[in-house]
């Protein structure tokens, strides 16, 4: 994890929640697959918080082995590249006309100060959402509140139910809010597919003078 979070996450990890959090995914990870692999859990806070520019919410992480890499929508690039992410990129080869990646690893946005963030961190293997009601959901709505009234200008990408959820947490005064469906094949064609985010995004950046995303 990068240094700039430390007081931020050595205040959550004292905290009763996250004790509880703690001791329960032990267990998981002693008894039962998990992923990610625990080392790569806090990747997303690798990102230096004082770079951060866009926050992409999540769900949880891919439940399938080799996948989840601790970046929401990431996977290593010598992974095939998840329904959700070749969803991601039709709707950027539309808005902007190409997209710069060539595998379904995200960690060139996140060099560019995107926050790839899931509501719930870790998950069982095989088992979609088994890790949820167990404390991540309170965690990530303190990281959400915090970035929200630490950093300026953020633009938060919010693309379903669960990340939409988290709207009133950030200030609209301060930053720009996105949102829209999920990008999973089930959900892209209710309101994903023709969202514009990735342009309003960088419109928003370049309005307030900072370097748009190449995405």
């Amino acid at each position: 994890m990068h240094e700039s979070w430390k007081e931020f996450l050595a205040g959550e990890f004292e905290k009763p929640y996250f004790k509880e959090l703690a001791a329960f995914l032990h267990e998981e990870y002693e008894h039962k697959t998990v992923f990610p692999r625990k080392e790569l859990v806090f990747s997303a806070f690798t990102t230096d918080l004082n770079d951060v520019k866009v926050v992409i919410l999540g769900q949880d992480p891919y439940h399938t082995p080799g996948a989840a890499e601790g970046l929401a929508f990431s996977v290593p690039s010598s992974q095939p590249i998840p329904p959700s992410l070749v969803n991601i990129y039709k709707e950027i080869d539309a808005d902007i006309g190409h997209h710069a990646l060539l595998s379904g690893s995200l960690r060139a946005w996140q060099k560019q100060g995107v926050l790839l963030l899931n509501t719930v961190l870790t998950v069982e293997a095989h088992r979609a959402g088994s890790h949820r009601g167990k404390g991540w959901e309170t965690f990530t709505t303190a990281t959400i509140s915090y970035l929200s009234g630490v950093r300026p200008h953020l633009v938060f990408l919010l693309w379903g139910r669960d990340a939409r959820g988290k709207k009133g947490l950030i200030d609209a005064s301060r930053h720009l809010i996105l949102e829209s469906a999920h990008p999973s094949p089930l959900s892209a064609h209710n309101g994903f597919f023709g969202n514009h985010h990735f342009s309003r995004c960088n419109e928003f950046l370049i309005e307030h003078g900072m370097e748009p995303i190449e995405w």
